[in-house]
């Protein structure tokens, strides 16, 4: 039998880019990567065989392009297209033109794509199919009053959703009545934005719900599988952070009802290829139909550890003609694997995303460790994708040798030059209602204040930043007499800032001991510097420890990774003092860089605190830039579509006392 095809094109990006190059050649195949300008020297167009340009770095005009991934294809003579995940990898118009034009589309027919695109449509043929469902309103009528009268209806706290996409976006939780008009008008912005309809459903919101998924796999020949859950309950602004096979509170029992709704459910709208049935499994044990993901999963290599399959293969294997290597009596789960994934965000800073260039890309290796990636060294981190640049996986015989493997493997990946979650990761594997598997959906906003996330800095790693300036400021190591003057031991003044706070030190040093504090507080804290090699790793000792470290030095500022803390320094010793900047002085500046989408502030005369003046795009996320005080317009600096970078000026308030409220009569 001639085969299938024998090349195959990646239409993504980044690691799951990288990931399915890799099984793609392990099976034989050929593979060719496409490419934005911002991506043209990306790990994932090193990996391929081929590369095609298909645009500019916006991914509508690009990655999300059609007409050009298919001239790629063409162009390098590819046969097949697997699409990876997001982008177009939902997309039924994409599936559909992919068979048009003679490719191999490797992932579900057209139809089921569309059938599971849409929530509405999906949750009604679910409950169809005998799928439990939860209670809301899934109809076309989408007016303001239909859905406010609904939402009376169902009653409150209530989830409000795009009926399209998925990953998060378009989703607002309402916990009262006040709270649903800016809830529907969010949520409708966001999924324009985002999936292009702004189409909405509401369901009741199950509070203290774990967010358990079933991953299912189908072939050609009739036989579809379940492949066990996973427990993806630890999430951020629906955002899932943290994943894990098998879910804690899952018995043999619960396994098998979930699995079989989940077989049925692909079964109804004859799936083909792999796929994952989202449920929400509640307090008593109910689970409910949330929607199906017609696509390779992020957390998929959970599965992959526990089972030992290797889905992306199964993929490319069913869309060759292929017959599943396994029955569902032959599935078995063995042990516990966790992943968490590396954003390039700010916890500390609300969460907002951070880019920049990675000048330190070290990933951790060992004992049922997995890292996902698709970064280099000297990567640039920019507005226009995902957040996500990595995803760290553990697998161990137990949950609890899985999730300490994690948290090691954490401490052991270094990336510098861009603030990561990684420190957060750390503090929620670490969390003891975590590490009891008790963690639900609510679980970050509950068991984590954001006075925790908040620091930023600490004695050491200060003291150690200092030491590492003047270090590599200094002669060549190795001459001790560095440090010495004639009158004694060398001092040097030392300005740091971390966030909007300076510190003023004293760094004292002879040879390459430090001594580093508070400027006129006295003695401070001594380090010596032990080793310091130009690949940015450190040997120091403190009080007769010696630690490593990694740092990374980009002009005046210094990135210090200490294994569960990283830390960004700024010198600014010789920068000229600057006046303060109060959050009330009116200049309001963009927090990050992203794409402008609306602005309220235009014709609005004047404005009360905390109305929102600007959204700002930025890496698939809307992010809503308030107003510090209350004042009156002055100017807006921007206009739609702008691409504005970290601390550029949006728009200018003149400060106004908000007015007075009459007193009744």
């Amino acid at each position: 039998m001639a085969p299938a095809f024998s090349k195959v094109l990646v239409a993504n990006r980044g690691e799951i880019a990288c990931r399915v190059i890799a099984a793609a050649r392990a099976r034989g195949y050929a593979t060719v990567a496409v490419f934005s300008a911002a991506d043209a020297r990306a790990r994932h167009v090193a990996l391929a065989d081929e590369a095609v340009p298909i645009g500019p770095a916006p991914a509508a005009e690009s990655y999300l392009a059609i007409e050009r991934i298919i001239a790629a294809a063409k162009a390098a003579g590819a046969d097949a297209v697997h699409p990876g995940y997001g982008f177009l990898a939902e997309n039924a118009e994409f599936a559909e033109t992919c068979a048009t034009a003679g490719l191999v589309f490797i992932g579900p027919p057209p139809q089921a794509i569309r059938l599971m695109g849409n929530k509405a449509a999906a949750k009604r043929l679910m409950a169809e199919a005998g799928v439990p469902c939860i209670a809301g309103y899934h109809a076309t009528n989408q007016d303001d009053a239909t859905l406010i009268a609904q939402a009376a209806r169902l009653g409150f706290p209530l989830m409000v959703k795009a009926a399209a996409g998925g990953g998060g976006r378009g989703m607002r939780l309402a916990r009262d009545a006040g709270a649903l008009a800016e809830a529907i008008a969010g949520s409708r912005s966001e999924a324009l934005s985002a999936f292009g309809s702004a189409e909405l459903i509401l369901e009741r919101a199950v509070v203290g719900a774990r967010h358990v998924e079933v991953q299912v796999i189908a072939d050609s020949f009739g036989q579809t599988i379940h492949l066990g859950e996973r427990d993806c309950s630890v999430q951020r602004r629906y955002q899932k952070v943290i994943e894990e096979a098998p879910c804690p509170v899952a018995d043999h029992a619960l396994r098998a009802a979930m699995g079989e709704a989940a077989v049925r459910a692909a079964r109804s709208v004859g799936y083909l290829g792999a796929g994952t049935v989202e449920f929400l499994l509640d307090r008593q044990g109910r689970f409910y139909f949330l929607e199906m993901n017609t696509r390779i999963q992020v957390e998929h290599p959970v599965t992959e550890l526990v089972t030992g399959l290797d889905l992306v293969g199964l993929q490319i294997d069913i869309a060759a003609g292929r017959p599943l290597p396994l029955a569902q009596g032959q599935v078995a789960l063995t042990g516990h694997a966790i992943e968490a994934r590396l954003y390039a965000e700010d916890p500390a800073g609300g969460f907002l995303p951070q880019t920049g260039r990675v000048l330190c890309w070290e990933p951790a290796r060992g004992e049922g460790v997995r890292v996902d990636h698709g970064l280099l060294p000297g990567d640039e981190i920019g507005p226009h994708y995902d957040a996500m640049v990595a995803k760290v996986i553990a697998h161990g015989a137990t949950r609890e040798e899985a999730r300490l493997r994690l948290i090691r493997a954490l401490e052991e990946t270094t990336l510098l030059g861009v603030p990561t979650n990684k420190d957060f990761l750390i503090e929620l594997l670490s969390h003891p209602r975590f590490a009891r598997g008790e963690a639900a959906t609510d679980f970050i906003e509950t068991a984590l204040g954001r006075s925790r996330l908040a620091e930023s800095e600490t004695a050491l790693a200060r003291a150690l930043a200092a030491a590492l300036l003047v270090e590599t400021a200094s002669v060549p190591a190795g001459d001790e007499l560095r440090g010495w003057w004639s009158t004694g031991v060398a001092s040097a003044p030392l300005r740091l800032r971390v966030g909007q706070a300076v510190s003023a030190l004293d760094v004292q040093f002879c040879g390459r001991r430090y001594t580093v504090g508070e400027h006129g507080a006295g003695q401070g804290l001594t380090i010596e510097i032990r080793d310091c090699r130009a690949d940015g790793r450190v040997s120091f000792a403190l009080g007769g420890v010696v630690r490593q470290a990694r740092f990374a030095l980009d002009s005046n500022v210094i990135f210090l990774d200490l294994g569960r803390r990283v830390f960004r320094f700024e010198d600014v010793t010789y920068a000229p003092a600057a006046p303060a900047q109060l959050s009330s002085d009116g200049l309001v500046r963009a927090p990050m860089s992203g794409r402008v989408v609306a602005i309220p502030a235009a014709g609005a005369a004047g404005v009360a605190q905390g109305d929102t003046l600007v959204v700002l795009e930025a890496m698939k996320m809307e992010h809503l830039i308030s107003a510090p005080i209350s004042g009156v317009v002055e100017a807006i600096a921007v206009r739609l579509n702008d691409q504005v970078l970290p601390h550029q000026l949006l728009v200018t308030l003149r400060p106004q006392a908000a007015p007075a409220t009459d007193a009744a009569p």
